[in-house]
């Protein structure tokens, strides 16, 4: 009898070591992985930078079927990207935001975008897909949780680098199509339910960024996903692209809208029975840009950095602030960043 329980015990201490071994086995690809394909660099407290070498699987993800919420995208990204031994979560929170669209002298567009929340980490990413166009967005890290402060150098700080190209708050890409996500403060989100794929609103960004060269094509892709509201709140999508069109993606009533116009910020801009609700202050910021436009129709850069310093969220003795401005010039191909609205100070980044 003591004989057979220790040929037991050692069975079960040799299953137990072996599967111990399998996942330190993945473990270490996982990280081996991620360390070649991430490089991440800080540019200040509170802001990093990512080149994102390898295949993040998205055309997995949409192969497979997209996904019909947040916890669906960060299950594919665990399972996908990570083994399945790690599962990202996906918290919310209530944002502001505004983008503009002008032109330069020479007749080409003029790109400014303003990220409004409470104080975060943020990342800006360069990423190139094998099949798709190459792009630079940002995230707001803390939009993504692992229950652990962003280190870089840590291994779960990487997995969080590696899931954050499925939630971009607003990227460009190599043909200048220019994408942002603005809330709109409307307890309804956006949920359809028409048999299509589905896609989430962070995901969506990544998809039009990788897929997409300009609105009308933004706008085809849209149409062959349902739409499910990332972070459980309404969301409309601002789109520019190079000829200068810039439109309001937005969802009334879990039906698709299409909005021209050169000013997005926090309320529905489709006539209706949903027009005009959102912030208050989002109405005051919308009107002040689109003054700012009919004044100054032609801007350089740094003419579009006064225009997004006007409505920051600090003119509004708010306790949020503006967390990221990008400005861009399409006939440049540059990129500024400014950080915490120290609008003295900016980082260049290019697609190239």
């Amino acid at each position: 009898m003591r004989h057979r329980l220790k040929i037991r015990t050692k069975v079960l201490l040799i299953t137990l070591a072996v599967i111990a071994a399998g996942f330190a086995y993945l473990f270490f690809r996982i990280r081996t992985g991620l360390n070649s394909a991430i490089q991440v660099q800080k540019l200040k407290d509170g802001l990093y930078y990512m080149e994102y070498n390898g295949d993040y699987g998205f055309d997995r993800f949409l192969e497979q079927g997209g996904a019909d919420s947040d916890l669906e995208v960060a299950r594919f990204v665990g399972k996908d990207l990570l083994g399945g031994l790690v599962i990202p979560g996906f918290k919310t929170g209530k944002f502001g935001c505004s983008t503009l669209t002008a032109r330069n002298e020479k007749g080409g567009v003029m790109y400014g975008r303003n990220f409004d929340w409470m104080e975060c980490t943020a990342m800006v990413i360069k990423s190139k897909p094998a099949n798709g166009y190459a792009s630079v967005s940002t995230v707001n890290l803390d939009f993504l949780d692992l229950g652990t402060e962003y280190d870089p150098d840590k291994i779960l700080s990487r997995v969080i680098s590696a899931a954050s190209l499925y939630a971009p708050m607003d990227g460009i890409n190599e043909e200048g199509l220019c994408v942002a996500v603005l809330m709109i403060d409307d307890p309804e989100a956006t949920d359809q339910d028409t048999g299509k794929p589905g896609i989430t609103t962070t995901t969506a960004v990544r998809l039009l960024l990788d897929k997409a060269a300009n609105v009308e094509e933004a706008i085809g892709l849209l149409e062959q996903y349902d739409m499910h509201a990332s972070a459980g709140m309404m969301l409309h999508l601002a789109l520019i692209d190079q000829s200068g069109r810039s439109v309001a993606v937005e969802y009334v009533n879990n039906e698709m809208s299409v909005i021209e116009t050169p000013v997005v910020t926090n309320f529905y801009l489709t006539p209706g029975e949903k027009y005009g609700i959102g912030t208050a202050q989002s109405h005051t910021r919308y009107d002040m840009l689109m003054t700012h436009l009919s004044e100054q129709p032609v801007m350089d850069m740094e003419d579009m950095k006064e225009a997004m310093a006007s409505v920051s969220k600090n003119n509004f003795g708010e306790f949020a602030s503006t967390e990221w401005t990008v400005v861009y010039d399409q006939d440049t191909g540059e990129l500024r960043y400014y950080h915490r609205e120290n609008y003295d100070d900016y980082m260049t980044f290019s697609i190239e």
